[in-house]
């Protein structure tokens, strides 16, 4: 370790960005970090990314905050990186730099009929039920059945939205602008496709139980989709968390039909990949493929289309980082290009200072936890760099003149607010999702003292 006491920038307040300062200040004590974020509040994925009815996994927000409220660590929230500081400045004020920015934007499904109106990413419809203050407030949730496309835990998360009547939420911190347009769905059937089988969708088991466990929502599964070839016997047979998964699956598909008597449908269907979106002025139907697996386990397409009549499509295929202004991006991963978190140039060289973590490192892939071991690989190495590369930053404050900042007492005015806003209804909190509502509660302590 370098004689100084290091000055470090991460750059993004979710998950990523926070376990990697946790674990910077075990590792070097002495450190000192300032920790950027555009949005006006942390947490980022936590906060905007985890649906209203997951509170579980919204208690992880527990343990960032005790991070967050290290004296060693400065809050910026309402800082955009290539708007309000530059990267360049960073690596010259800071002795090293971690872009922990995560991915924020759909990949894209190339297929005939994906523009058309009443076609969405599942990204979209996330940031809107989550209260994102940089999304429209409105939804159209027009049509009676719709298609999810996709065989993750996000395709879950918004044919479950979808699906859930209104009241079941009341008691989470979703906001009216989100309740009031669920609340008037005339929605009957949700369709979500699958192109693989039973036994390799990446669903996770609890949350796939989940769809089940809603009032007035009844989920439907062929029995001919579940049966099991060569391969999904293997998977079974070496996985536990697949076996749970099929045993779910058979339970569905073995129901008597006149046990379904609710208002509300969720169609699981398997081994069907999306051909193209029909409609001309909007969606009106989704043409599908029967898929099925090789010798390899890999899904091939057999010819067989089938047609179904939905009003709205959503993709849930996957999710990409948003590039950062003044940081190497490679378009075709949709990742920052590094070496064990050492970010790279063109050339495969390092660049001085300059680290990445999280998904824009690695992609949109595994569980937050896992995040925390990612951040350790990028943060080893960072220290690995101090020890030999000398950098002095500068001796003044780098953020003294982002006077519009949210520092962490600002962000714990607005938290007061929501929870506030929230007792009135009896709820944990009410999310603000108005970000001039939230800067104007971030500033009011600095407001009434000016005034005195």
């Amino acid at each position: 370790m370098t004689a100084i006491e290091p000055r470090i920038a991460i750059v993004g307040a979710g998950p990523a960005g926070i376990y990697a300062a946790d674990i910077l200040l075990r590792l070097a004590p002495s450190a000192s970090i300032d920790l950027f974020e555009k949005l006006p509040t942390p947490y980022g994925l936590v906060r905007y990314g985890v649906a209203p009815d997951h509170p579980r996994i919204r208690k992880i927000v527990d343990a960032l905050h005790d991070v967050l409220v290290n004296p060693r660590i400065r809050l910026r929230c309402n800082v955009e990186i290539g708007v309000d500081m530059e990267i360049d400045e960073l690596r010259a004020a800071y002795n090293g730099v971690i872009v922990a920015t995560g991915a924020d934007l759909d990949v894209s499904l190339d297929i005939p009929g994906i523009n058309l109106p009443g076609s969405f990413g599942a990204a979209d419809f996330v940031a809107w039920y989550d209260g994102h203050p940089d999304v429209s407030r409105t939804w159209p949730l027009e049509a009676e059945s719709v298609a999810v496309l996709g065989a993750g835990n996000v395709a879950l998360d918004v044919a479950r939205i979808l699906a859930k009547h209104a009241s079941a939420l009341t008691d989470t911190d979703t906001p009216d602008s989100v309740l009031e347009p669920l609340a008037a769905s005339p929605l009957r059937d949700v369709h979500l496709f699958a192109r693989r089988g039973p036994a390799d969708v990446r669903f996770s088991a609890m949350e796939l139980r989940e769809l089940a466990e809603q009032d007035d929502v009844d989920v439907i599964v062929d029995p001919e989709e579940l049966a099991l070839d060569d391969h999904a016997e293997r998977m079974i047979a070496q996985f536990s968390q697949r076996r749970i998964i099929v045993r779910t699956l058979t339970e569905w598909g073995a129901r008597d039909p006149s046990e379904r008597t609710a208002s509300r449908r969720i169609h699981l269907h398997l081994r069907q990949r999306p051909v193209r979106v029909l409609g001309t002025e909007r969606v009106t139907g989704i043409e599908m493929e029967r898929t099925a697996s090789d010798e390899l386990g890999r899904m091939v397409g057999t010819g067989e289309l089938l047609r179904y009549d939905v009003g709205a499509v959503y993709r849930a295929v996957g999710y990409r980082a948003t590039p950062v202004p003044g940081v190497p991006f490679d378009t075709t991963q949709g990742v920052v290009p590094h070496v064990e978190g050492r970010v790279v140039d063109s050339e495969g060289v390092p660049i001085p200072r300059l680290y990445a973590t999280g998904w824009i490192k690695r992609g949109p892939v595994g569980l937050i936890g896992a995040t925390k071991s990612d951040a350790g690989q990028t943060v080893r190495h960072l220290i690995d760099d101090l020890a030999i590369v000398e950098h002095a930053p500068r001796e003044d404050d780098p953020t003294a003149h982002l006077a519009h900042a949210v520092d962490l007492d600002g962000w714990l005015r607005i938290n007061a607010a929501e929870r506030a806003a929230g007792a009135e209804r009896g709820r944990e909190r009410t999310k603000i999702v108005n970000r001039a509502e939230m800067l104007t509660h971030a500033q009011r302590d600095q407001t009434m003292e000016g005034l005195r």
